[in-house]
């Protein structure tokens, strides 16, 4: 076994290790894979000796940063799992007002050193994931509206690429795959080891939001979808929020709407009126500060769950019997489910202000995202929940279009256009140039061009390929007039 492993630096565990089970598990404890090793790396050194390693070996990678993939697509069974999360230095350019990260720190890392210099950070709402994976994905985060996606603020990227060399990738240098990696980029085109962003303006305080609403009836859930789509129709910029209606052990039928403003309470009654007129709302809406706004709100998150969701884009306003469909979703939960749930997700704002082709992220005129999840505590009833989420999917997807790569759905039968759009062929040629032995695969990942350069390089648990689709689907399929941005 030495023999083997001689070339990996960093921690390596394998199944013989007493700490294996722990190390192999991901956020969703529904999905269980059993890597043949996990090497945590502590340098960039260690990531281009892993990648070497598994060339050599003929041993698929996958890249685990906060470990939080919805599919588990950080890892795999009998792969190398290259785990990145303690690469977690950082530090701050007060004069350029740039944060430079490595790409294994979280969220909660990210906000407590920005926050003792003053500033705020477009970042995620679950303090565990590694913002790594969640700008590459595109990034929404309850400051998105106000500063943009989170691969809005990047300005450079480091890379091990599939040789094991570091490149960098921004504006002026390896422009194509900077695009790229902004929106498309975790697993498809090599290991990300560094970031680099441009930070907002310092802020003092925002305003956090917090409405509940307990106790509702199915009619009030209707309503809340509603005024969520008339308040989304001529929302401030500065404010952006998620809203949830949803069936739950612990609060039965409820709502909910978790947001940040940046600006004063005051003002941001004045813009919640309509929520908070309906009834049973409960809230708390007051002048904190950035770091405890995100603390208070990522508080919520369990350090695990099983469960499964889909997602889907929001491109027009849907009319009354749609809402009402929706909404009936969720009045019969499955078998075991602890939690069913309708999530929407505000896009608009300083999104919509990038054009469609200019990062990779595609969705950039909806409105907003929706996701249905299911949460089960006992693995008995994971079937039953997840044909209870293939079931629905059916209405979501005659709702939306596309799907988020941050929320994957391993049932997609188009993946890659529902999740890159029209910019899949690009992508692929990106893909191509990159990493031409697509050493760098998962499911549903991005697959060079030329299949006959990838037989020698990945020999099993290689990735189903795209197989029959020369070009995008249409995106009016669903019946809605998709226009792109110019």
């Amino acid at each position: 076994m030495h023999d083997f492993l001689c070339g990996l630096t960093g921690e390596i565990v394998t199944p013989f290790h007493p700490i294996y089970n722990k190390a192999r598990q991901g956020y969703n404890k529904a999905i269980q894979k059993y890597p043949i090793i996990i090497n945590y790396c502590s340098t960039k050194v260690d990531v281009s000796n892993a990648v070497c390693w598994a060339k050599r070996h003929c041993i698929p990678i996958r890249i685990r940063s906060g470990g939080h993939n919805y599919e588990g697509y950080s890892n795999g069974n009998c792969v190398l799992v290259i785990d990145i999360s303690r690469l977690n230095d950082m530090y701050i350019d007060t004069d350029s007002n740039l944060l430079h990260v490595e790409s294994g720190v979280t969220n909660q890392q990210v906000y407590g050193l920005v926050s003792s210099f003053g500033y705020p950070f477009p970042g995620g709402t679950c303090p565990s994931v590694g913002v790594s994976g969640y700008c590459l994905g595109g990034g929404w985060g309850l400051s998105c509206r106000n500063y943009g996606l989170g691969c809005d603020s990047l300005t450079e990227i480091e890379l091990i690429d599939y040789e094991g060399n570091l490149i960098h990738a921004n504006g002026r240098v390896n422009e194509d795959l900077f695009w790229a990696l902004r929106g498309a980029g975790g697993g498809n085109f090599g290991i990300v080891v560094a970031m680099t962003f441009q930070l907002p303006q310092k802020v003092d305080f925002v305003t956090l939001i917090e409405i509940d609403y307990l106790n509702v009836s199915e009619i009030e859930q209707e309503q809340f979808l509603s005024v969520w789509q008339n308040w989304l129709s001529k929302a401030d910029d500065r404010m952006t929020l998620l809203g949830r209606v949803y069936q739950s052990e612990r609060d039965g039928r409820a709502m909910l709407l978790r947001g940040i403003f940046y600006g004063e309470p005051e003002e941001a009654n004045l813009i919640l009126t309509d929520f908070l007129s309906l009834p049973n709302a409960v809230y708390n809406i007051e002048a904190v500060t950035f770091l405890e706004a995100v603390t208070i709100i990522g508080s919520v998150y369990p350090p695990f769950e099983r469960f499964q969701s889909v997602s889907g884009f929001v491109i027009q306003e849907l009319s009354e019997e749609e809402i009402k469909s929706l909404v009936q979703i969720i009045q019969e939960p499955p078998n075991g489910s602890v939690f069913a749930g309708i999530s929407l997700y505000a896009l608009g704002g300083k999104v919509s202000d990038v054009g469609t082709n200019d990062t990779a992220f595609f969705y950039r005129n909806a409105k907003y995202m929706i996701w249905l999840e299911t949460v089960w505590e006992k693995s008995e009833f994971a079937q039953v929940n997840r044909e209870w989420i293939a079931k629905n999917y059916q209405l979501i997807r005659c709702l939306t279009i596309g799907s988020y790569v941050n929320f994957p759905y391993d049932k997609l039968e188009h993946y890659l256009e529902e999740y890159f759009g029209f910019h899949v062929n690009q992508l692929k040629r990106i893909k191509t140039k990159y990493d031409p032995c697509n050493t760098f695969s998962y499911p549903q990942g991005i697959f060079a061009e030329s299949e006959e350069e990838s037989i020698d390089c990945v020999p099993y648990d290689a990735s189903p390929k795209d197989e029959g689709i020369e070009q995008p689907i249409d995106l009016n399929y669903r019946g809605f007039r998709y226009v792109t941005k110019k």
